[in-house]
Order: structure tokens, then C-alpha cells, then sequence
């Protein structure tokens, strides 16, 4: 009895810490460019590849090497960032063409392209191409979609206004890999007379300048096996995988965990499903695999939770991330795209509330509660008051599978319900600013949208949005409609 009535006042009490945060405290100031983040711990996913520095074979940090909080220690991971430089004949900066010339490095799994300026826009073509750390094989050249600020949270808030946010590239996620080359050629400016592409002098001054401070980083998910802290209990043996309180391993973890305490056991990898309808015009609960079940370095993020007043609508993405990942893997491509949205990108945490992969599988994104109004950084100008779903892959040509669109209508014949939105309808959101609304109008959008409704972009590729009408029909007939 005494075990409950503490294990009730813990959860009492982290929860009320956990509400009362309203404002997003800025992270720590970004370090210098070539280097590496992650566990100060080396481990078997961090060996070094073949060519890297005899310091780094012993296993002691290179000198490209920049502190930072030791993570988890069974969840390592890490961050190697690489500066772009001018290719070819043209060697000047702000060269039309830049990149990494091939090279060893340690093994990664996910890539993408950072710059210093978050308001400026990439005109250009990324391509990178990697070398299979099982194989030894070098990959075809790959594009990696430029981005520029869809993704992002809204102007003016704390996240944005951090002093560390970076300009980004969506991740492209290849596998484990220890060797890379990346290029990046500029757009001919509007106007500009065409050049031969060897002719990068000339080039230079017709085309659109890159943006400065462009940087490769190269992200490894690390092992994912949730830290139970010393001296923690085992878990209960349920499928859920609950811990004891005493288990929490890290304030930040148990925070985490206590934002669901009222849906699943404490420290559950896994929200279980509801059978039935809780309540009418509310779908039931999915299943939903918890930051501890995808194995979320809690230390890696900011602290404390922000919070809208409800959630009026859900905007579809994919991650752009490609295809080319088995169901087994999405936890690790989670991993990797929460390590490159607050290490790479600058900001408070995984910038989508909900992940699924296309298996049909759901995960819970931004940390603060699956059933909350969490705020997330997902469709720049239209945060509030919304929610944020990501299907893992790239959905411009090749269609989502049946199993992906279902858990949309799922998610939001559930979610959406809480709030009492009907899947099918239309809702009012003010928008916080973009390129496609001016800020403060109030914009008429389907209650399920896709991003490219409230930002114009490609996401979240033609093939997904065009499946959203499934979705609205499918999670309105969940919800009893």
C-alpha cells in the first residue's frame, strides 16, 4: 500500500511540474562546426571507420570532438558534423558548387544539410551518396529534399527565437554507413544566362548564392534500449513493459512518462488500445508506442512542455526521409530525426506529435502527453492549436501503403474526438505567418490536412495527400459518424 501511495505522489508531483510550463526555456548556444555530439561514452555503434584519426582508433576523442551532456547511456547516438567547401575550379566563398569530398567516417545511418541562417532558402539541388558499412558498396547519388522552413515552429515563439535555430535540409535516412560524399549545386538566379556546369567561376555570379555556414551532419540512432538507471526495478513482465517509479533513470525520462501516466502503467513502452468507443463521436484509442518504446534520449531535449488550448485540426506530413527502411528500423529513423531536429536543427524537441511507420504502426512524437494539446514545430504558422503526424518515408511517386492511412484515421477518429472535431469537417486556424497566409487570418482548413495546406510545399508528397479523403471518411466511421 505504501509503494502506491508514493508511486501516486511521484506521479502528482511531476505531472504538476510538468503543466506548469507554459514557455520553452532556450537551449544551450550551438557549438562550433566539424564536430562530433553525442554520448561521451564510446560504444560498439561509434567505432571508428576505416581512416579516422589513430586518437579515435584508441577509442579517445578526436580533436573534432565538442562536449556535451552525456546521454542515456544505453541510448548513445551521435552527431558527427562535417563543413561544406567550394568544389571544383571556383574556390571562393559563397561558390555555386560546395560539398564533402568522399571520405572514411564513423558509422551514421541518417544525413542531411545544415546552415546557420533559418530565414534563408536553399535554391539548389542536394545529393549525397554513402557507402554501406556491411557491404563496402558506394550507393547511387541520392536528393535530399531542401526544406526551407516548412517544418518549423511558428515565428516569434521561443523555439524559433532561440538564438540556435539552424536552416536544414529534410534527413534522408541510408542505413549504416561509414563512408560519404555530398554535393550541393545552386540554381541558376532567375534572368541569369545559362553556364556550362564546369564553368563555376562564371557560375557564381548568375546563380543564387547558398546559404553560409552549410554543414553535413551525419546522425547515428544509436542502441535505443531505454536506461533504467542505477539501481532501477525490472519491469512488470507485461507487454507494456511498465517500470517501477523508482526506475525513472533521469528526471527528464520520468516527466516524460508521467504525461501518460492516466492512459498506461508508469514507464510503459506502449499505450494499449482501446476496444471500444469511449464516449460517442470519440474513436478508440490505438495502440501507441511511447518515447520509451522507441527508445528517446529524454536528456537530449528541452526540460519543460508547452501547451495550446486544444486541438482544432491534424496536419499530415511525411519525413521525406525516403523508403528504404524496414518496420523493424523505424525506431532507430525515429531516433535519428529526433537527434537531428534538436542537435542539427536547433530546436526544443522531435517536432511532430505523432510518427507512423508503414506498417501502420503509431508513436508518440514531442514529448508532454499523447492525449495533451502538446505544441509542436511541424507546419510553420499553424501550430497552435493542432497536432502534427508524420508517415515515415518519402510519398511523391510512390503511394502510402493501406496499413499507414489506416492509423491516420485511427489516430484522429481519437485524438481529433477529444477535442470534439468531427474528421470530416472544417475548422478556423489564425495563422502565426508563412508563405502561403499572412499572419493573423484566420484560414478555413479541413480538419485533417495535409502540411501543404497551410505551407507551400511539396509535403506531404502528392501520393499521401491524395489519400487524406480515405483518412477523413475512414476516422469519421471510427468515431460513429
Amino acid at each position: 500500500m505504501s509503494t502506491i501511495h508514493g508511486m501516486r505522489g511521484f506521479l502528482a508531483s511531476s505531472i504538476g511540474v510538468t503543466c506548469a510550463a507554459a514557455l520553452a526555456l532556450p537551449l544551450a548556444p550551438p557549438a562550433s562546426a566539424a564536430t562530433t555530439t553525442g554520448s561521451a561514452t564510446p560504444s560498439a555503434s561509434s567505432t571508428p571507420a576505416r581512416g579516422t584519426d589513430p586518437a579515435s582508433a584508441r577509442g579517445a576523442a578526436p580533436a573534432s570532438v565538442r562536449g556535451a551532456a552525456p546521454a542515456e547511456a544505453s541510448v548513445p547516438g551521435s552527431t558527427q558534423s562535417l563543413p561544406l567547401a567550394p568544389l571544383g575550379r571556383d574556390r571562393a566563398p559563397g561558390a555555386a558548387q560546395q560539398g564533402v569530398t568522399p571520405r572514411d567516417v564513423r558509422p551514421f545511418s541518417l544525413v542531411g544539410v545544415v546552415w546557420d541562417d533559418p530565414a534563408a532558402e536553399l535554391h539548389g539541388q542536394v545529393q549525397v551518396r554513402t557507402r554501406a558499412t556491411a557491404t563496402g558498396s558506394w550507393s547511387d547519388w541520392q536528393e535530399l529534399e531542401t526544406h526551407n522552413a516548412d517544418h518549423a515552429a511558428d515565428p516569434g515563439t521561443p523555439e524559433s527565437t532561440s538564438g540556435r535555430v539552424r536552416g536544414a535540409t529534410a534527413p534522408l535516412w541510408v542505413g549504416e554507413s561509414d563512408g560519404v560524399e555530398v554535393r550541393v549545386r545552386a540554381e541558376s538566379a532567375p534572368g541569369a544566362a545559362r553556364t556550362a556546369p564546369e564553368a563555376t567561376g562564371s557560375a557564381r555570379h548568375t546563380a543564387f548564392p547558398l546559404p553560409g555556414g552549410m554543414r553535413l551532419e551525419l546522425v547515428d540512432p544509436g542502441d535505443g534500449a531505454p536506461s533504467e538507471g542505477p539501481g532501477s526495478v525490472p519491469g512488470d513482465g507485461s507487454r507494456t513493459g511498465a517500470l517501477a517509479p523508482q526506475s525513472a533513470g533521469s528526471a527528464e525520462a520520468a516527466a516524460a512518462w508521467a504525461a501518460n501516466a492516466d492512459l498506461a502503467p508508469f514507464g510503459a513502452a506502449e499505450i494499449p488500445a482501446e476496444r471500444q468507443r469511449a464516449k460517442p463521436y470519440t474513436g478508440p484509442r490505438p495502440s501507441i508506442t511511447t518515447r520509451r518504446g522507441w527508445g528517446a534520449d529524454e536528456k537530449l531535449r528541452e526540460k519543460k512542455f508547452v501547451y495550446t488550448k486544444k486541438v482544432k485540426a491534424a496536419f499530415v506530413h511525411h519525413s521525406a526521409t525516403g523508403n528504404n527502411y524496414r518496420c523493424s528500423q523505424a525506431p532507430s529513423v525515429i531516433r535519428s530525426i529526433y537527434r537531428y531536429h534538436v542537435n542539427s536543427m536547433g530546436w526544443r524537441d522531435l517536432g511532430y506529435n505523432f510518427l507512423i511507420d508503414k506498417c501502420g504502426k503509431i508513436y508518440e512524437g514531442r514529448a508532454g502527453g499523447v492525449s495533451k494539446a502538446v505544441l509542436g514545430a511541424h507546419t510553420y504558422g499553424f501550430n497552435s492549436n493542432s497536432m502534427g503526424i508524420a508517415v515515415l518515408g518519402t510519398y511523391s511517386s510512390k503511394k502510402p501503403s493501406a496499413a499507414a492511412v489506416k492509423a491516420i484515421a485511427r489516430l484522429t477518429a481519437w485524438k481529433l474526438g477529444l477535442y470534439g472535431m468531427n474528421p470530416r469537417g472544417k475548422t478556423y486556424l489564425k495563422s502565426g505567418g508563412g508563405n502561403l497566409h499572412r499572419k493573423g487570418k484566420n484560414v478555413r482548413l479541413n480538419v485533417i490536412s495535409g502540411h501543404r495546406d497551410g505551407f507551400a510545399t511539396s509535403c506531404p508528397g502528392k501520393k499521401l495527400y491524395g489519400k487524406l479523403g480515405t483518412a477523413r471518411s475512414t476516422a469519421a466511421k471510427y468515431q460513429g459518424r
